[in-house]
């Protein structure tokens, strides 16, 4: 299934590269390009893209609100975020605004294309780095939540652990020894609890309540 999607980045010679590069991608149809996050806006509710790949920084409209009203207005378009290491007090935020990704520019072609598949299929992608620094974010500006862990069960707590230690779901279940299934079970549960949307956010949550390190 090809993949449509809109960028908005306002320096030139990025967007123009990312629409270069995205069009030599099997499966990758790039359907709108924007100079600005009014313009993203305006693409997206013409070409009801899968997925939206954002720059955070961008004049009359920036990444972070670009982000929440696309998900606001669109539910069925995803966003993909672009940051640079300017970009940390923004990341937190444009998690909360309905972020699924979030790539560095520097991010290659194979890199890009799994975030936005991951995005479009409804799956969070942080890279190892980029995903430090929204932890770094989270604890220096939110408050331990630790009162909220008291509705999880002592399971619910343990994978919320592992989710934090970057395991996946089959590797959580090799950990507790017990099946995908009963993992899955596990997580849907935690994230009904918590209020949680994706992994990305149970990562945070998991760091502001103080039990992963």
């Amino acid at each position: 299934m090809t993949l449509r999607v809109v960028l908005a980045d306002d320096q030139a010679v990025v967007r123009e590269g990312l629409v270069t590069l995205l069009g030599l991608l099997p499966g990758i149809e790039v359907v709108g390009a924007a100079a600005d996050g009014v313009q993203a806006l305006e693409l997206v509710a013409e070409h009801q893209p899968d997925v939206l790949l954002v720059d955070l920084r961008m004049p009359n409209r920036d990444g972070v609100e670009t982000t929440e009203l696309v998900r606001a207005q669109h539910p069925k378009t995803e966003v993909v975020v672009l940051t640079t290491y300017a970009d940390d007090d923004s990341l937190l935020a444009a998690l909360k605004a309905g972020a699924r990704g979030f790539l560095t520019k520097d991010a290659d072609a194979d890199a890009i294309v799994r975030a936005l598949r991951s995005a479009a299929a409804g799956q969070s992608t942080v890279d190892g780095a980029l995903q430090q620094r929204l932890v770094a974010a989270a604890t220096s500006h939110a408050p331990v939540r630790t009162k909220e862990l008291e509705g999880l069960t002592a399971r619910e707590v343990e994978v919320l652990r592992l989710i934090a230690a970057g395991l996946s779901n089959t590797e959580i279940a090799r950990t507790l020894v017990v099946s995908e299934a009963t993992v899955k079970t596990h997580v849907n549960h935690l994230f009904s609890k918590a209020g949680l949307r994706d992994r990305a956010q149970a990562v945070a949550f998991a760091y502001r309540a103080g039990i992963a390190e």
